[in-house]
């Protein structure tokens, strides 16, 4: 088994339901148990006008190979109605895979470490109430990139408790 960090991500259609509806859905995923999730969180979107963005973190030890988890996350977004029409556009879900493991993946659908985990607070502090002192594979530490990226617009939701 693999661990996996998936981000989420909603700023559409009741977004902390639209993230919460996921958690349960990657929970259910075969050969997949969830293993805990970070706290809920707002933040500001990166990108053009749009409404402020829930987001998580969930981590998921899986069997699944990281093909084949994008592929279960891609459809995960697909029943939530996710369309892809503007680059960092409003969205009713966006799961990423963030890590997993300690492999580096470089294919035309799936890079990973994702490209921007160190440079989106939304991302970085939720990863830290999970692990706060993670290791990433190029042997960077999670304590030094959140030093780094200020937490700002991030805001940690307090109604919203962990999963």
């Amino acid at each position: 088994m693999a661990l996996a960090y998936i981000g989420l991500g909603s700023n559409l259609d009741d977004p902390l339901a639209q993230v919460m509806r996921a958690i349960d859905e990657l929970s259910a995923l075969p050969q997949t148990q969830l293993v805990q999730c970070s706290a809920i969180y707002s933040s500001k979107p990166v990108g053009p006008e749009q409404p402020d963005f829930i987001n998580a973190v969930a981590l998921l030890d899986t069997h699944l190979a990281p093909l084949a988890l994008l592929d279960a996350l891609q459809a995960i977004e697909q029943a939530h109605q996710r369309v892809r029409i503007q680059h960092w556009g409003p969205r009713t879900l966006d799961l990423d895979l963030l890590l997993y493991g300690d492999q580096v993946i470089a294919t035309e659908r799936l890079t990973v470490p994702h490209p921007y985990l160190t440079q989106r607070g939304f991302v970085l502090y939720p990863l830290a109430d999970i692990t706060p002192d993670l290791h990433l594979p190029d042997g960077s530490r999670l304590p030094d990139w959140l030093h780094q990226c200020p937490p700002d617009g991030l805001v940690k939701l307090p109604s919203a408790s962990e999963c």
